[in-house]
This record gives structure tokens, C-alpha cells and sequence, in this order.
């Protein structure tokens, strides 16, 4: 297959998870509140803990590479910095959607190194586009959530992932195209977003998924980084 078409299809069915994610969300329907909030709670923090594998396993590895260390480290900082005052800025607003840029955050520097990598690694990308795929269907419920609780009408909702996940295919030519030949902006890119990545777990993630007295969203952010390690040994 052309490799632009396959960025725009691979790309295409990663991004597809968020929108997938959101109507689990939707059609969730736990009668006891108790059990709704254990259930959401683990669902966030196995989000969590993908997240957490795309920064150790991806983003920071791959985005390093071409950086010096002096580089490494400004960029995560800027990243880390940049989210700090975008989080301020929306808690003086409606809320905190810090799931939601963390996704982002994930989803759209993973469908440019896709993009990239396609003219080289079929095989390879096409296990990051499952890997994204299932690391975007915790994340996408989780962020439907927390933006549906806002009293945004679900259908609302919903259309803006699907707007979301058509960044993907266009992030993924971008990568194809352009960054190919640009390693280096790609790799400002994902350590940046690593930056933003880590700042919003701790912020903001985390805090929200403990529970008194239970261990299962721990044990759920510890699920969530063992799915990408399995996709991380898998495409090394």
C-alpha cells in the first residue's frame, strides 16, 4: 500500500479508539454508585499508567535521540511549564480536562512519529497503531467522563473526539511528509509533550483516581504501563 495512504489509515484507526472509548463511557450504565466510581477510578489510572509507558517507552526514547542532553532537558521543562500555566488558566475557568490534553498529548506526537516511520518500518508502525489504539480506549472513556460531568451533552462530546481523532491521519501525513526529513522538530515535539505529559499525571490524574482503603487503581495504573511495555517489547 502507498505509504500516504497507510498513514492516513493506520493513523485513522488509532484515533478511531477515542471516539470507541466515549461511547463505552456513554452507554456505561452501573446501577450501585459506589461500583461506578471504583469502576471509572480504575479506568483513569490503567489510563494513567499508559500514559505513564507512552513517556517512558516512547516519547522520551525516541525523542532523545537526536537532542542533546542540554536540549533533553529545556524541552521537558518547557513542556512541563507550558501545561502548568495552561492548567491555571482553566481552573480560574470551567475545570480541570487535564485527561483530555494528556491524551492529546499522547495520541498526536505518536501519530507523527507513525507517519514518520512508515517510509521505513511498515511493520513496526503498524504495531504502534495498535498500541495507540488500545492505549486511546482507557484514555478516551476516562476524558469523556470528566468532560461529560461538565454538563456538556454527550453527543457533543462524542463529535468533538471524532474531530479529535481526524487529527491523527492529518498528524501522520504531517510525519510522512514533512517531519521525516525533520527529526529534530519531531523529537522537540515528544519531549515537550513528555513535559505536559508529567505534569498533568501528577497534577491532575492522579489525585482524582485515589480511593480510600482500596489498592485497584493502583493496581490499574500498574495494568496500564504493562500494555505499553507489551507494545514497547513487541516493537523493539
Amino acid at each position: 500500500m502507498d505509504p500516504f495512504i497507510s498513514a492516513l489509515v493506520l493513523a485513522g484507526f488509532a484515533g478511531l479508539a477515542l471516539p470507541i472509548g466515549g461511547v463505552l463511557a456513554w452507554i456505561e450504565n452501573i446501577r450501585d454508585a459506589e461500583l461506578h466510581k471504583a469502576v471509572l477510578s480504575w479506568v483513569t489510572s490503567f489510563g494513567g499508567g499508559a500514559l505513564l509507558s507512552a513517556v517512558a517507552l516512547v516519547l522520551i526514547p525516541e525523542g532523545t535521540r537526536m537532542l542533546t542532553p542540554m536540549e533533553a532537558l529545556f524541552w521537558l521543562g518547557v513542556g512541563g511549564l507550558a501545561f502548568y500555566w495552561i492548567d491555571k488558566g482553566m481552573s480560574r475557568g470551567q475545570g480541570s480536562l487535564a485527561l483530555l490534553f494528556a491524551m492529546l498529548l499522547d495520541f498526536l506526537p505518536e501519530a507523527l512519529a507513525l507517519g514518520a516511520m512508515l517510509s521505513a518500518e511498515d511493520g513496526t508502525a503498524l504495531l504502534l497503531a495498535l498500541m495507540i489504539f488500545l492505549q486511546n480506549v482507557p484514555e478516551g472513556f476516562a476524558a469523556f467522563r470528566d468532560i461529560w460531568r461538565c454538563d456538556s451533552p454527550a453527543w457533543h462530546v462524542l463529535l468533538l473526539f471524532v474531530g479529535l481523532a481526524a487529527l491523527g491521519p492529518l498528524c501522520a501525513a504531517v510525519g510522512l511528509i514533512w517531519l521525516e526529513q525533520q527529526s529534530h522538530i519531531l523529537d522537540v515535539i515528544m519531549v515537550f509533550a513528555s513535559g505536559g505529559i508529567l505534569y498533568l499525571l501528577f497534577q491532575d490524574i492522579a489525585p482524582k483516581v485515589h480511593e480510600a482503603g482500596s489498592s485497584a487503581p493502583s493496581l490499574g495504573a500498574v495494568a496500564g504501563f504493562a500494555l505499553g511495555l507489551a507494545g514497547h517489547l513487541l516493537i523493539g
